[in-house]
């Protein structure tokens, strides 16, 4: 028996815990971030703190963070470039900074992405009740701000007593391995708990091996999706972010090429193929090419790879808009595999794909279809470069600041973006060299995400001495919600290029506001007058304030400025931010996709109106997906 604190055991337990696929096996917790307050400073600080003093090198490294929310973003990232073989814990304090974390949860488990949070909560023990911070519900004594964790966690629970931490933590580990399960992990621990002592088996702090699985197809249902696709004409692979966790994008390339399949890509599976690679097509969906989209509104047959047919994927289920069209979903999540209908392949995606390319052995579509779909993929790369080289107007365009980092940063440089208009711009324009090259978190487009996500990325990026720069793309917008960790990047020595694009408010809504008869209302940086927010711009000096945080900063006027600047970024090994203005009024080139945001059905205003029909036409073209897989190939 050894005998420790909650908060000493939690700590020892989360160092000897390793993650094992394909044979690899390595410690699944590079570290656990922190802010400390009452809840958690004497139990998993202290902690820490212990094991840190001790010198031993295989102890659970800390790290300082700036902002809770930005902790969980930053371990986020961390596991997305890890390829979810690897994480990190995050704890905060009661209240505040517990419920601080809350964004950051919801935003990995709908990313499926794993994270350990332990926040302090109120004291188990309630002798000193009601403690600061503590919420008193009235319906429930049992109740504490620390449940709203569970609708945005993969799992749940609440420690008690000491005797309940240790199915607690092996409930969290299992879940935070699973592939197909896992997303936050919320272990609350009342900060009475944390520092109380209790004798331990010595068995809880041996080292214990997580096998990651990789499910293989069953065979009657690979029967049908093999059936499914042969009988296809126009198939058209989907491809989501599935394809990288799994590190198939080598099986992937291998069934296009046997088979002849176009491939498109969502956001979390942009890079699956390079974007030069004859039948990659390109982004689908809401912020797609042209292409991708013109094949997807022909396809009789989508077989989606590891995507969870977000919205924005299926343009609002308008873009897959031929009558026959049907779907095959290989997904190791059954939830996901079940989607719109679909023949199901509940597998690992690398197996699945293996497995198929062994059944469809000799099969391939019409050469006609892949010509067209290279063809057309050609087509839209000539639309990006042009867009890479305008310089048409007083103010830069932002696809002329994407083109400039994309031809500058080398081809296993990452991107990292969340929300605003670059995201969609970037899944658009931006030319993926590398699988793992470009990092957009678009599940829950959290304005903020940007930077912390960026200095995950590049702890996992050093933690696997794989050296790459990572380029952070941020909007003036997502800069102004969250900006200290560029602190936490300068304490750690941890260099990041931040790209900060400036353009005087929220460029993204207000295009998409103007698209719906709401004038771009409430989305400029503006004086309030009497008349409302529309007097001069607010003179915001957001370099001045990178450079009051620690950061080296370079201000660019020009795309010419711009791009010597990002040399000299490149050259340097501090974390640098580049400051460029450019005009929110210039659009990326787009498709005709569609996505469904509702406009007001009755206005006063002959804008609203406007959009209101375009809105009614587009309703018009929406599909329900309810038409059942064609089995008439098996009978």
């Amino acid at each position: 028996m050894t005998r420790l604190t909650v908060g000493q055991a939690v700590v020892r337990f989360l160092e000897a815990q390793y993650a094992e696929r394909d044979g690899v096996a390595n410690a699944f917790f590079a570290g656990c971030w922190g802010i400390f307050g009452h809840g958690n400073v004497a139990g998993v600080g202290q902690a820490l703190l212990e094991r840190e003093a001790s010198g031993d090198p295989s102890h659970l490294r800390y790290f300082q963070g700036r902002n809770e929310q930005a902790m969980v973003h930053a371990s986020v990232a961390y596991a997305r470039q890890r390829d979810r073989l690897a994480a990190m814990a995050v704890t905060a304090s009661v209240g505040p900074g517990a419920t601080n974390m809350v964004t950051g949860a919801a935003l990995a488990t709908i990313n499926r992405l794993p994270v350990l949070l332990l926040p302090g909560d109120t004291f188990a023990s309630k002798v000193a009740n009601p403690v600061l911070q503590e919420l008193e519900d009235q319906s429930g004594g049992d109740i504490s701000v620390n449940d709203v964790f569970r609708p945005v966690s993969a799992y749940f629970d609440r420690v008690h007593r000491p005797e309940q931490l240790a199915p607690a933590l092996l409930n969290a580990m299992r879940v935070l391995t699973d592939p197909a399960a896992t997303g936050a992990v919320t272990l609350a621990l009342p900060q009475d708990v944390q520092a109380e002592a209790w004798d331990w088996p010595n068995e809880l702090f041996a080292r214990r091996v997580w096998h990651v699985s990789r499910p293989v197809p069953e065979p009657a249902a690979l029967e049908r999706a093999v059936a499914a696709i042969r009988a296809s004409k126009r198939p058209l692979i989907v491809a989501g972010g599935g394809v990288t966790y799994s590190r198939a994008n080598g099986a992937l390339r291998a069934f296009a090429e046997a088979t002849g399949i176009p491939v498109g890509e969502t956001q979390a599976g942009k890079g699956v193929l390079a974007y030069d690679h004859p039948q990659s097509v390109g982004a689908i969906g809401a912020t797609g090419t042209a292409a991708a989209n013109a094949l997807a509104t022909e396809a009789d047959l989508i077989i989606g790879v590891g995507t969870r047919y977000s919205d924005f994927t299926t343009a609002s289920r308008t873009v897959f808009a031929a009558e026959d069209v049907r779907f095959v979903n290989l997904n190791v999540s059954a939830f996901d595999a079940h989607k719109l209908s679909a023949t199901s392949l509940v597998a690992d995606a690398r197996e699945g794909l293996a497995a198929l390319s062994a059944a469809l052995e000799g099969w391939s579509t019409d050469p006609s279809h892949t010509a067209r779909a290279t063809e057309l993929a050609h087509e839209w790369d000539a639309i990006v470069q042009s867009a890479y080289d305008r310089d048409d107007s007083a103010l830069p365009a932002q696809s002329a600041v994407i083109g400039a980092v994309n031809e500058l940063s080398d081809p296993r440089d990452i991107v990292v973006c969340a929300a605003g208009s670059m995201p969609g711009d970037l899944h658009k324009l931006w030319r993926t060299r590398d699988r793992k090259g470009y990092h957009v978190e678009y599940g829950y487009s959290c304005m903020g995400y940007e930077i912390a996500g960026g200095l995950g990325v590049k702890l996992a990026v050093l933690d696997t001495d794989d050296e790459r720069d990572v380029f952070v793309m941020v909007g003036d917008g997502s800069y102004l919600m969250m900006n200290a960790e560029l602190v936490t990047a300068v304490a750690e020595g941890i260099k990041i290029i931040v790209i900060l694009v400036q353009n005087h408010g929220f460029a993204s809504i207000g295009a998409l506001s103007e698209s719906l008869g709401s004038q771009r209302f409430g989305t400029q940086y503006r004086y309030r007058t009497a008349t409302g927010l529309d007097g001069d711009r607010l003179p915001v000096d957001l370099a001045a304030n990178a450079a009051s945080l620690g950061a080296d900063v370079l201000s660019a006027t020009s795309v010419d400025d711009f791009r010597a600047a990002v040399l000299k970024a490149k050259a340097s090994t501090r974390t640098t931010l580049i400051h460029i203005e450019t005009d929110p009024l210039i659009p990326a080139p787009d498709s005709p996709a569609w996505w469904d945001v509702p406009v007001a059905e009755i206005s006063s205003l002959e804008s609203t109106k406007a959009a209101r029909v375009v809105y009614d036409e587009h309703k018009t073209h929406q599909r329900t997906y309810l038409a059942p897989p064609d089995e008439k190939e098996l009978s």
